[in-house]
């Protein structure tokens, strides 16, 4: 494999229904950077771990395209909406973020999660009933969609009626974070498609908050609205970055998880039927599936502040970084026997969230929400099996999962 390629092989769609081959092969170069403008490459557990604690490690915005990477910050910078907390450094990130994470979970509503339970189990429900008397679905466009997009707009409060709106919004600004995405002839399509998305969510969500100011409800919008801790308050552009962040957020990479867990699950039947029978077996199968087969893939927003050296290799002030998380993931020098898949094992402290500062905010909602989906679809479908396998992947090298995931059975229980 040709060593000055490693970049272009991580993004390269070819690659994307199964990037480990070249993960094993970018972990032999630890610390790799093949350019001189280009970014460093870091593949190993305890390398990437080390970073997201690391305060030289910049996430702003205007770091990065500071450091050449003008294409990675279209989706803050574009639409009128200024950077959300996860585009930001201390103490402004850690300002925003407490006051999202008060509308979100402890202290201020420790339940929030927790007491959707019912509704998120009612969810799948219906959208497995909708199945009907066919005996072949798309998981993705029938279920792992609709599921999480229903759950995090209720979360924030955005009534159901407009809930199919926002796959045509959203779709673009997801795109827009592949790295590979935006650098060929139809760069300023990508862009502008973008920025057209970003404004008609933040137009849309505009009207939500002020019906919210003037009506709170008991829903996290209202609560982004209207907190007044010690924190300060949001400003309106701020709960309306924050409010696409969750939207972004808050379902894509769970879409991913469910899909990518269905299909791990087929392919190792013994622990779908484990799972049938025993229902909790799924808070393990779930974290193993964060490590085994995360949605997030790489994290590429990243920039250095200070000169860093991480293996002997001094890394410049101003580099840009990937922080190639699934390679870490399956770093034999961290676990055993990596390229697994096993729900047993004892010691699962994945990199699926992230970590650090910058750990993922919705972790305890995707949790709860793969744990009912997964368990859900194994209790109820007869005999599922793949339609194919590998299915059609998606073009993203960040946020990784399967276009579509067809899957037959011979009926529900």
């Amino acid at each position: 494999m040709p060593h000055a390629s490693m970049m272009r092989q991580i993004t390269d769609f070819a690659n994307r229904a199964n990037p480990y081959p070249v993960y094993e092969e970018l972990r032999r170069t630890p610390v790799l950077h093949e350019e001189e403008d280009g970014p460093y490459l870091i593949s190993s557990y305890y390398d990437i771990k080390a970073l997201l604690h690391d305060p030289r490690i910049s996430s702003d915005a205007a770091n990065l395209a500071a450091a050449g990477d003008d294409a990675l910050d279209q989706t803050e910078e574009t639409g009128g909406l200024p950077p959300s907390f996860l585009r930001l450094d201390p103490p402004e990130h850690d300002r925003l973020r407490r006051i999202a994470n008060g509308a979100f979970g402890p202290p201020h509503r420790p339940r929030r999660i927790e007491s959707m339970r019912g509704q998120m189990r009612d969810i799948v429900t219906e959208l497995i009933d909708g199945f009907g008397d066919a005996r072949q679905i798309d998981l993705v466009d029938q279920f792992a969609y609709p599921f999480p997009v229903t759950v995090i707009c209720r979360l924030l409060g955005v009534p159901r009626e407009d809930e199919p709106k926002f796959r045509t919004w959203v779709d673009p600004l997801v795109a827009s974070l592949d790295p590979d995405t935006g650098r060929g002839t139809d760069d300023t399509d990508h862009r502008k498609t973008a920025r057209e998305a970003r404004m008609q969510l933040g137009m849309y969500l505009a009207e939500l908050v002020e019906e919210r100011a003037r009506e709170p409800r008991d829903d996290m919008l209202s609560d982004l609205v209207n907190s007044r801790g010690p924190d300060g308050a949001m400003t309106m552009m701020e709960v309306l970055s924050t409010s696409v962040l969750l939207l972004i957020a808050g379902h894509e990479t769970t879409v991913n998880l469910i899909t990518n867990g269905m299909l791990t699950l087929l392919r190792h039947p013994e622990y779908l039927r484990r799972l049938r029978e025993d229902p909790g077996l799924s808070v393990n199968i779930v974290e193993e599936l964060l490590r085994y087969e995360p949605p997030v893939q790489l994290v590429p927003q990243r920039t250095c502040i200070g000169d860093i050296e991480v293996r002997g290799v001094t890394i410049p002030k101003g580099s840009r970084i990937w922080l190639v998380l699934a390679a870490g993931n399956r770093d034999p020098e961290r676990f055993e026997d990596p390229e697994r898949f096993d729900p047993d094992r004892g010691d699962i402290q994945h990199l699926g969230f992230g970590s650090g500062i910058h750990s993922c905010f919705g972790a305890p909602l995707a949790r709860l929400e793969t744990q009912i989906a997964l368990s859900e679809l194994a209790r109820r479908l007869e005999s599922p099996r793949l339609v194919e396998d590998p299915p059609p992947y998606r073009q993203n090298a960040v946020l990784r999962g399967p276009r579509h995931l067809g899957i037959a059975f011979e009926g529900l229980r």
